[in-house]
């Protein structure tokens, strides 16, 4: 349960980073604040899995020491959230993408036999249900604006696709593995629908990537985590 758990923190910690890149650099200022929330839900689920995380390692683990203290080959996230945050659209995409497929992974986990873990995740649902409604009007919003913004959202979904194989295949480690094909395709429905309502064509013909939940990373995960633990490396012992 130690690998899922952190696999749970890890994607919810990368991506919550990746958002928090926009803090300032908003398209307008609500939803600059609104995705700075989203960024803060994130940041505040990881703790929460790290601390449990934590907790089954012993040994003086803390949920510091597993954010700031792992390389990134020990880092079991997804590899869709680690990518460059790009454009507006690309954000709000790649953040579509995770929300529509840990909301079912989520609802899973609330009603499974690990006690803390199901707190967990049924604390999440409440906001990771708000993550996919926002992201789900932007990217609608975005594919159905002009044809400039309907050509971004393209690009983005040519860019990301590559890399939704890895985000709805189970690890070996997953205790929920028997509940994989249930999740992906409620998973499948959401994104077709609302890829559909955008006018966005789902790529066919896309050479996939995995390996993010067994650690094997891009280069992008590399330079965020060098930037993000910087501080702490530097700083032993500070905490959040």
């Amino acid at each position: 349960m130690i690998d899922f758990t952190l696999h749970l923190a890890d994607n919810a910690l990368v991506l919550g980073h990746r958002n928090s890149e926009w803090t300032g650099h908003g398209p307008i200022l609500e939803q600059d604040i609104a995705l700075s929330n989203i960024s803060l839900d994130l940041i505040g689920q990881a703790r929460n899995f790290y601390q449990y995380a934590a907790e089954q390692i012993g040994n003086g683990s803390s949920e510091d020491s597993l954010a700031y203290l792992r390389g990134p080959e020990e880092f079991k996230n997804c590899l869709l959230v680690e990518q460059p945050k790009g454009h507006w659209g690309t954000t709000i995409l790649k953040q579509f993408l995770l929300s529509a497929y840990v909301y079912p992974l989520y609802t899973v986990i609330a009603e499974g036999r690990d006690e803390k873990l199901a707190a967990n995740a049924a604390k999440s649902i409440k906001e990771v249900t708000y993550h996919l409604r926002w992201s789900s009007e932007w990217v609608i919003r975005l594919g159905q604006g002009t044809e400039e913004s309907n050509a971004k959202m393209q690009d983005a979904a040519d860019e990301l696709w590559r890399f939704t194989e890895d985000l709805v295949t189970p690890a070996v480690y997953d205790p929920f593995i028997e509940k994989a094909s249930d999740i992906k395709q409620q998973w499948e429905q959401r994104v077709k629908e609302v890829m559909y309502t955008a006018s966005i064509e789902m790529p066919e013909t896309v050479e996939m990537v995995t390996g993010g939940k067994e650690g094997r990373h891009t280069s992008h995960l590399y330079e965020m985590l060098e930037e993000m633990q910087g501080l702490h490396r530097a700083h032993p012992g500070v905490e959040w």
